[in-house]
């Protein structure tokens, strides 16, 4: 597979999904809490293990109904739905979006109904599932972890919050990645451009797609998370294939509700990997919400390109101050993505819809932009003299040479005496010279620092050196 696998952690409320979460991640990304339910929103992080990395998504608690006085009987009952059907809608949600799936289950409290309902579900799948007994947190409880065979998965059993058998759930999980078969549309010979449509529900995604395709493809609705899907559709753009993908809206954080919902996020970030490059779609009428934020870090992430498409404009008051107020605020808010472009558009009007095919176009080719080292060594030289990198004690960081080494997207690489002091807001001064050179638009810039010995060849020269 050329994108990084999905692994979906499901399960019921409590069982330890979020702190599974962030032992996989590595980082306290969810929130945790004895109370059920806690995590109300969608987290994903990355994860890696034996030379495999892949994305990690917690859903958040399966929320079901009990009759009451069941063994399983839960708080978060009134007013949902029955859960048998809850549980198959879900479940099968899951089964379609994630590569594979950890379905986390309590082996203190044993097997409950939810547990064999959601099993008996994925038993009919064609994806790889583990069941993680959880809360195995010293040997006296590993027995408790036999009675979940009876569900007829593979059974590992963990302590999420101690680290316990979790190396061995992430061995049978990247065992089980070889198992997977291709993505559809990971050919690699296959380079034309790809654009995924994201942003919140309700911007006017599927309405931009029927602009830009002239066709009604995409259901269009003023009821927020209408598309559900990843829908691909094929146009020609001066007689070249384009290939467009329209996502599921994703709701800001603490919004994103039980059910289908909860899994199309899954969709879209799968898209966002597909792509080459992203249109995120905002609401002038809302303007950058942070929920714009958390997508333009996700492309951003994923090294794609991005174009910013500010929709709805026409129904602004505007002055002639108006666009450039607005500029600024997206400027600010979006500040880590200052090289996009902004579009404005109204895709129910059609207002400058011909101007997005011709930046994502834009952006698409100078992903391929490749700089001579030459100018490479000169540009670093230009800037290291301009502004020297801080000295950490009494070492001074040193830059021998760089190159660029790759396209799509660009990677330059930087041989210095010791990368431990290159400090993130240099990286970050550097690739605004290189920007400040090249159009490099709304493309990120990838920049890895290597080790070489210093006596190989004489270093940058930099003012107040050797």
């Amino acid at each position: 597979m050329s994108r990084k696998p999905i692994v979906a952690l499901v399960g019921r409320p409590n069982v330890g999904k979020s702190t599974l979460f962030n032992r996989l991640v590595g980082e306290r990304l969810a929130v945790t809490h004895e109370i059920p339910g806690t995590t109300r929103d969608r987290l994903h992080g990355e994860s890696f293990w034996n030379g495999v990395t892949f994305q990690v998504v917690d859903t958040g608690g399966i929320e079901v109904y009990q009759p009451r006085g069941s063994r399983d009987e839960s708080p978060l009952a009134e007013g949902s739905r029955d859960f048998v059907k809850e549980i198959i809608e879900q479940a099968l949600i899951a089964i379609a979006d994630a590569d594979a799936i950890i379905l986390l289950v309590d082996a203190q409290t044993g097997v409950t109904a939810a547990d064999e309902a959601i099993a008996e579900i994925l038993r009919r799948s064609a994806k790889p599932v583990l069941v993680a007994a959880n809360k195995i947190d010293d040997k006296a409880h590993e027995a408790e972890a036999f009675d979940f065979y009876a569900l007829g998965l593979n059974v590992i059993g963990i302590s999420a919050i101690h680290g316990l058998g979790v190396g061995d759930l992430l061995d049978a999980l990247v065992q089980a990645f070889g198992s997977l078969p291709p993505e559809p549309g990971d050919d690699e010979a296959d380079d034309h451009l790809k654009i995924a449509i994201v942003g919140r529900p309700n911007a006017g995604k599927s309405t931009l797609l029927n602009k830009l395709i002239g066709e009604d493809r995409a259901i269009v609705s003023d009821v927020a998370g209408t598309t559900r899907d990843a829908i691909d559709t094929e146009i020609s753009y001066f007689a070249e294939k384009v290939t467009l993908i329209d996502t599921a809206g994703i709701r800001r954080r603490g919004r994103i509700e039980a059910g289908v919902e909860r899994y199309s996020v899954i969709r879209a970030m799968k898209a966002i990997e597909r792509a080459d490059v992203a249109l995120l779609v905002i609401d002038a009428n809302l303007g950058v919400t942070e929920q714009d934020e958390h997508i333009a870090g996700f492309v951003i992430e994923a090294y794609k390109s991005l174009v910013i498409v500010v929709n709805k404009w026409d129904a602004v008051v505007k002055d002639a101050f108006t666009m450039s107020a607005f500029t600024d605020n997206i400027r600010d808010r979006l500040h880590f993505v200052r090289y996009a472009p902004i579009i404005y558009i109204s895709a129910l009007g059609g207002q400058r819809i011909h101007q997005v095919l011709e930046a994502a176009y834009r952006v698409w080719e100078a992903r391929f932009l490749r700089m001579p080292t030459s100018d490479v060594n000169r540009l670093l030289r230009e800037a290291v003299e301009r502004h020297p990198p801080h000295a950490k004690g009494t070492k001074r960081l040193k830059f021998l040479y760089a190159s660029q080494v790759r396209t799509d997207p660009p990677l330059i690489l930087f041989h210095v005496n010791d990368p431990t002091q290159v400090h993130f807001t240099y990286k970050r001064y550097l690739e605004n010279q290189f920007r400040a050179a090249y159009e490099f638009e709304g493309t990120p810039i990838r920049m890895s620092f290597r080790a070489r010995e210093s006596r190989r060849m004489p270093a940058v020269e930099q003012p107040g050196g050797e």
